[in-house]
């Protein structure tokens, strides 16, 4: 029996690209892939950008580790199972389905009246944004092979850039208004991505369209998700929670133990099931997959570290606007851009991508040590400058990275591949983004504390705290006040921190003598974050400099492949 391509002659080789397909038809396919992964980049540029005004809006500064961490679990959790049912059912209806949960978790998200609302319906947008990026990585995968695949990575990058742009200016266009159309303007940050999606389905739902080789039987591992969301959710918990109950209090070791019972069962799980299993065991055996998996993690860990804490310190240390703040990202985005395409098209030319992961671990080591250099009189384009190299280093480690993970294991295993090492680097990013913040609180209460202590001994500070104590302003009046009643009883001194911390928009209504030492307490802590991001980092040098590096596959079309099948049965 032969395949009709295959009858009709050999096919150019300029026509056809990757799995049998014409240029045309991957690039009818990549139009719905595109949608989905704008939707996603989106939201997570635009979230960040924002997320200190909707935290000060809600009175929660201080708990928006929650609202970070809630997404990032359940887009955790779903992530390899949204991998392994579309190798067994296809991609396009987990794909549909993944969109429509992400537009009505964004719907819920704008209806939000706290932090903890919030945090509950980011965990519900979550599930949806799990397959979004995991799906469209892995149908690329499904119709390019690695070594052709960077030729096409430009309509990726164009997405991702476009998103990247467009995300921080809107989220601070978004934050920065009281309202709009009558709804508080961070709202909007969640709504835009309701007319989106809609786009999104309609063009998903037409254009994804190709022959994939399914799986044949098996049985879906819900029990081994389920032990997974077990494992993986208490240890996220205590990782942002404790700094508040204490790392050896009752609340964390109960966290410890659950956790580690999961992860048990879940092993257990996954030994019964074989190759059903939501993670194969196997998989882990072999030693270059195993090691992807484990540079995957640090990389999450300090992307969305990096992330996450740039866009505090402009805006709460450099009195940026929300717009602002973001245009100031900007320069990370376009190091990320340049690093992927520079890195992608010499993968293409060459077939040769370890000396990339090397290069981006080496430049995002420097860049994170360099970032704990800065103080609050650094000038801003130096910061900037320090972005763009971040961004550089993690561009040359993305795209290698992808299409190592996805070489490894055999193509059939492609949703296997691409959805698990997906999923621990999130985990990288979860527990990054977690502990970071947990370690930046911890020491920037304290870090204040000390700093406002030591500037009451000063004259001039104790005359700007009685001037303030009179303003007409409510929030700086009130800020003033528990400054005086913490000069005269001890036991309340922390009130102060703690009331910054909750909500920041206080800061840069103070006069300078009163907000000085709360930005200097919160440089030292951020500058101590760094710090730790960068020994982190080193993990990262190590394991991209130990690990081997396999040839990629050229492919050939899906055609031959049936063709050679018939012919061997």
């Amino acid at each position: 029996m032969t395949d009709s391509s295959a009858a009709a002659g050999p096919v150019a080789h300029d026509d056809v690209a990757g799995a049998g397909l014409t240029h045309r038809q991957i690039l009818t396919i990549l139009g719905g892939l595109m949608m989905g992964m704008f939707l996603a980049a989106l939201d997570q540029t635009i979230v960040s950008t924002a997320i200190r005004t909707i935290a000060d809006d809600l009175q929660g500064y201080d708990m928006q580790a929650w609202v970070t961490t809630a997404y990032l679990v359940t887009s955790t959790i779903v992530t390899p199972l949204y991998g392994k049912l579309s190798d067994l059912y296809g991609r396009k209806p987990f794909f549909l389905l993944a969109i429509s949960i992400f537009v009505v978790g964004s719907l819920l998200c704008s209806l939000a009246t706290s932090m903890y609302e919030l945090a509950a319906f980011r965990a519900f947008q979550g599930l949806g944004a799990g397959g979004l990026f995991t799906l469209a990585l892995t149908t690329i995968g499904d119709i390019v092979p690695p070594r052709e695949r960077a030729k096409y990575q430009g309509y990726f990058l164009a997405v991702f850039g476009t998103s990247s742009v467009l995300g921080p200016v809107l989220g601070g266009l978004f934050a920065g208004q009281a309202s709009i159309l009558w709804v508080s303007g961070w709202r909007w940050v969640f709504l835009v991505n309701v007319p989106i999606g809609i786009i999104a389905l309609g063009v998903v739902a037409k254009g994804l369209n190709y022959d994939q080789q399914k799986g044949v039987g098996g049985r879906t591992d819900y029990w081994g998700a389920t032990a997974l969301a077990v494992t993986v959710a208490p240890l996220l918990i205590v990782a942002e929670q404790g700094r508040i109950w204490g790392w050896s209090s009752s609340w964390a070791l109960l966290c410890y133990a659950i956790g580690i019972i999961g992860l048990a069962v879940f092993v257990w799980i996954e030994h019964k099931m074989g190759d059903d299993a939501l993670m194969p065991l196997r998989v882990f055996r072999n030693p270059v997959f195993a090691q992807g998996i484990v540079i995957s993690m640090i990389i999450g860990a300090v992307m969305f570290g990096g992330i996450s804490m740039l866009p505090q310190y402009f805006q709460v240390l450099r009195g940026s606007s929300p717009m602002v703040a973001g245009l100031q990202m900007l320069p990370m985005v376009l190091g990320l851009m340049s690093g992927s395409i520079v890195s992608g098209q010499l993968i293409s030319r060459t077939g040769r991508y370890k000396v990339f992961t090397i290069i981006g671990s080496v430049l995002i080591t420097v860049a994170t040590f360099l970032l704990h250099l800065v103080s609050t009189s650094t000038p801003v384009w130096l910061v900037m400058a320090m972005a763009l190299l971040l961004g550089f280093g993690l561009g040359n480690l993305m795209q290698p990275i992808t299409l190592a993970m996805q070489n490894i294991l055999p193509p059939k295993d492609m949703g296997l591949s691409t959805g698990t090492a997906t999923f621990f680097r999130q985990i990288g990013a979860t527990l990054g983004v977690a502990v970071f913040f947990s370690l930046l609180f911890s020491l920037m209460g304290p870090n204040i504390k000390e700093e406002m202590t030591s500037a009451a001994q000063q004259p001039q500070y104790r005359t700007a705290v009685v001037q303030a104590a009179q303003s007409d302003d409510g929030q700086v009046s009130g800020f003033a006040k528990s400054l005086i009643a913490a000069s005269q009883n001890p036991s309340a001194a922390s009130s102060s921190s703690d009331s910054v911390m909750s909500d920041t928009s206080v800061i840069e209504k103070l006069p300078t003598e009163l907000s000085h030492p709360i930005k200097q307490g919160f440089t030292d802590a951020m500058d101590s974050v760094f710090l730790a991001v960068s020994i982190m980092s080193l993990l990262a040098i190590i394991g991209t400099i130990t690990w081997k590096e396999l040839p990629l596959r050229q492919g050939r079309p899906i055609g031959e492949a049936k063709e050679t099948t018939t012919s061997s049965a």
